[in-house]
């Protein structure tokens, strides 16, 4: 038993989302598959698929790649829950040694990378994730994510790395303090980042997708970018209170300029009234904007706190052992 023990293969798992990718999804496992043959062939892997109820022939794929392949591991959800929820569930139901959180079917972070994900673990960092350095994409919506991902790496408590997206690789250790968090949405290269532990970078360049479109949509992409803007600031509610004061002081002082004004020319600007009137509707919306921004801190802090809803309804899990994550 001893000897079995020693000789045992560390097993590497990859987490790949899956949404309409019936022209992807195969090769996805094809890249892996050729990964793990290769440049990685002294590793034992797993491939877990997350798939958001697919309307293809996405689903059908996974079933026959799963029956024909072991170390397939497919979760079907019930209905799109959306990217973040399917994929920090799936990584929680992962068995490796270390883990790939995302590893996209359309392999534009690509695949290769991982080899130097495992070097750099095995030199001993708990965390080593993959900075998009160079971008095959326009130049708009190149130049939003880069400040973008600033804006969050500024406003943040902690430290993300900017450029950095869920194609990482995490060992146990981490995967263990994630299952701790409790979070509906979670944002999962933030929460990655808060957890700590030796953490290196490595460049690559992000490709073009070659098949299929995108399913991540203008309001996706917004949602997804709030998200990450509010899970680990109050800065925005900050903003908010701040803005409310200073349009307070702003109305007072025009209150005032406006008294002075008709005391000396008196009646020649504006009907009587009318100088009031612009006055209280800009200080009672300073005032407003100050009080939600107060309650905002206290009604996020709540938020947080209670969102108890599940993070997916899974339909069906398929190659799955009887012990994973409690599930039969």
């Amino acid at each position: 038993m001893a000897d079995m023990t020693a000789t045992r293969r560390k097993l590497i798992s990859v987490v790949t989302p899956v949404w309409n990718e019936e022209l992807n999804v195969v090769d996805c496992y094809e890249a892996v598959k050729r990964l793990f043959a290769q440049d990685l062939a002294g590793y034992d892997y797993e491939h877990v698929f997350c798939d958001n109820a697919s309307a293809d022939q996405t689903v059908p794929l996974l079933r026959k790649l799963a029956a024909d392949d072991p170390r397939v591991k497919v979760i079907l959800n019930a209905r799109n829950f959306g990217p973040s929820r399917s994929v920090f569930n799936a990584l929680l139901a992962t068995a490796g040694d270390a883990v790939v959180p995302l590893l996209p079917a359309d392999l534009q972070d690509p695949p290769e990378v991982i080899v130097e994900f495992v070097r750099r673990w095995e030199a001993g960092y708990e965390i080593v994730y993959g900075i998009r350095a160079n971008r095959e994409e326009g130049l708009v919506m190149r130049s939003v994510r880069r400040r973008y991902y600033r804006l969050v790496n500024r406003f943040a408590d902690i430290h993300i790395p900017p450029d950095v997206g869920e194609f990482q690789l995490i060992d146990r250790v981490v995967v263990e303090a994630l299952r701790q968090c409790d979070d509906y949405y979670p944002y999962i290269r933030g929460m990655i980042a808060s957890c700590g532990f030796r953490a290196v970078g490595v460049p690559f360049t992000w490709r073009a997708r070659k098949k299929g479109r995108s399913k991540n949509r203008l309001y996706h992409l917004i949602d997804q970018g709030l998200n990450g803007l509010i899970s680990f600031t109050n800065v925005p509610m900050r903003l908010c209170l701040f803005s409310g004061f200073a349009l307070s002081v702003v109305s007072l002082a025009y209150a005032l300029i406006t008294l002075a004004v008709n005391v000396l020319y008196y009646r020649r600007f504006a009907p009587p009234g009318v100088p009031t009137l612009i006055v209280a509707i800009f200080f009672f919306s300073g005032v407003q904007l100050f009080f939600f921004g107060v309650l905002g801190e206290y009604i996020s802090a709540i938020h947080f706190q209670v969102r108890k809803r599940p993070l997916v309804v899974e339909r069906e899990r398929i190659n799955f052992g009887p012990d994973a994550a409690g599930k039969p």
